[in-house]
């Protein structure tokens, strides 16, 4: 081979390079728009939940379903939605993912009823649950070990991006009233991303598989629905049909369910060793505490989050660019803490931070309640900005490090399995508390209120919520004494990672950045 020949071949391979390099990080921008889309999407809807009632003529259990319905859907589906992407290839399902939540946001923006908004909330959730376990699963299999470091800062970036935008944007596109369309334009600005999106993952996003998938388990799947739906349906209805006795029959009978979950996952995983949730590991304290807490702190912020907007918009009259920007400090606060507790305060203080974070977000809540009690209706944003700060130091002190904490003393085998059930029980626990809503919240507000007894009835209604989310952390306060008092984390490339990654599709890292993920998600970091 002459010179000639062999300078053309390094730079005929050099060119082939430079165009695979080019195809992952577009790949890259892809499957971060549509996890950017994900986020947004719950963070812009809370936002609009006031217009949507007022236009739609929505009911009190139908503005929750609208909310707690994605929830559930997204929860139902998490696990299932990774390993189909597994068995039939990620870059398939997130395409059918991605596709469909764009054809369902299309549905929720033309929803002729509050009926028709729920099931397409619904749908979209499920399409979510296919599309968002692909995205890391899809960077692991795109870029080496010794890129993903950079690559999840980037994530980062995105998640923190989408916090602080979708409130924001959210509050604009509902105030602009955009061609007459009310809060339509939420849901309608998917449309351009998504199929932008799916063209675009079509050519650039490389196939990949696990090369040892699990087997689906449809059936635990539809047992934790069914057992979620008998419990939450009566929850959301029962106050509006004066809690009938069918209801409590039903929310009992969804402990029964439970238990048939519980005795089928254990034949499941006998048998072939691909259960829906791995029973083993909730042998590990640090695990079955860690659970708990994501399921009880789910339960808060499901709570808090729509009661706010309500509180804000409802009780105080305010507009949704008011209430919008009322929530910037505390998105600040969040991620901020959330940075300085993974990098500086755990590896010096360990379990302890968590703890603090607990008791300083109960500080904030009860600080919130004393405030709303002092001013009433005349209360400012600037004076709940002090609340607001406190309760996201709080929070993002608990959020960013959970997740290394929960999975310190899991097998590595059981990494991946451990991570799915995290977050699953995060989307579980944030549906219970939006459903608890009617109970904590629309419970103490009269049926027949008049203009001016609205505004005191939902203050009074928020402040008594509220004494129910800062009870709630102080149960998490207890529940954190379980977990290990220096949570070990689980480091991209240390022994034994790879074989975990190969099989399951997400490591310690990539399970560490999906709960950053989730966690914002979970916050729904809106007014």
């Amino acid at each position: 081979m002459t010179s000639s020949e062999t300078t053309t071949d390094t730079l005929a391979g050099g060119s082939a390079e430079r165009i695979a390099d080019r195809r992952r990080w577009f790949a890259l921008a892809i499957v971060m728009t549509a996890a950017f889309m994900d986020l947004v999407d719950v963070t812009i809807v809370n936002i609009a939940i006031p217009s949507i009632q007022r236009d739609a003529g929505a009911s009190f259990s139908q503005i929750q379903w609208i909310t707690a319905g994605y929830a559930l859907a997204f929860a139902a589906g998490l696990i299932t939605g990774g390993r189909l992407g597994d068995i039939h290839g990620r870059k398939r399902l997130f395409l059918a993912g991605i596709g469909g939540f764009t054809l369902a946001s299309a549905l929720c923006g033309f929803a002729a009823n509050p009926e028709m908004l729920v099931a397409s909330r619904i749908l979209q959730g499920g399409m979510a649950a296919m599309m968002v376990p692909q995205v890391l699963s899809i960077v692991h299999a795109t870029f080496p070990a010794h890129e993903r470091g950079k690559v999840f800062g980037l994530f980062g970036a995105i998640v923190g991006l989408g916090a602080v935008s979708g409130p924001l944007l959210g509050a604009l596109l509902t105030e602009w009233n955009l061609f007459g369309l009310e809060w339509r334009p939420i849901f309608l600005i998917n449309l351009p991303v998504g199929i932008a999106a799916f063209l675009l993952g079509s050519r650039f996003i490389t196939e990949s598989k696990a090369p040892r998938a699990l087997k689906l388990d449809l059936v635990g799947v539809a047992l934790v629905t069914l057992g979620l739906l008998m419990l939450l349906y009566p929850l959301t209805r029962g106050r509006e049909l004066g809690w009938p006795l069918w209801g409590y029959l039903s929310m009992a009978g969804s402990l029964v369910v439970f238990a048939a979950l519980v005795a089928y996952e254990h034949r499941k995983a006998a048998r072939d060793g691909s259960p829906l949730v791995e029973l083993s590991l909730f042998r590990v304290k640090s695990f079955a505490a860690g659970i708990a807490v994501q399921t009880v702190f789910g339960v808060a912020l499901g709570v808090f989050f729509l009661v706010w907007t309500l509180y804000m918009q409802v009780g105080l009259g305010w507009s949704p660019l008011r209430a919008g920007l009322t929530g910037v400090p505390f998105s600040i606060a969040v991620s901020t803490a959330a940075g300085m507790s993974v990098q500086k305060l755990v590896p010096l203080f360990g379990r302890k931070v968590l703890q603090a974070g607990a008791l300083t977000m109960a500080a904030g809540v009860l600080l919130y309640i004393w405030e709303s009690d002092r001013y009433g209706l005349h209360i400012a944003s600037w004076q709940m900005a002090l609340p607001l700060v406190v309760m996201g130091t709080g929070m993002g002190l608990i959020v960013a490090p959970l997740t290394d904490a929960v999975l310190s003393e899991v097998p590595r085998e059981h990494a991946g399995s451990a991570s799915g059930l995290i977050n699953t029980v995060q989307q579980m626990g944030n549906a219970l508390g939006l459903g608890l809503v009617s109970v904590v919240f629309f419970g103490v507000i009269g049926d027949r209120l008049t203009p001016a007894q609205t505004g005191p009835a939902f203050v009074h209604a928020f402040q008594h919520a509220l004494v129910w989310v800062a009870a709630v952390m102080g149960v998490i306060f207890v529940l954190m004494c379980a977990l290990p008092k220096r949570p070990a984390q689980h480091v991209e490339g240390a022994t034994g990672q790879e074989e975990v990654d190969d099989e399951t599709g997400q490591g310690g890292a990539e399970a560490a950045v999906e709960q950053a993920v989730a966690g914002e998600r979970e916050g729904e970091l809106v007014a």
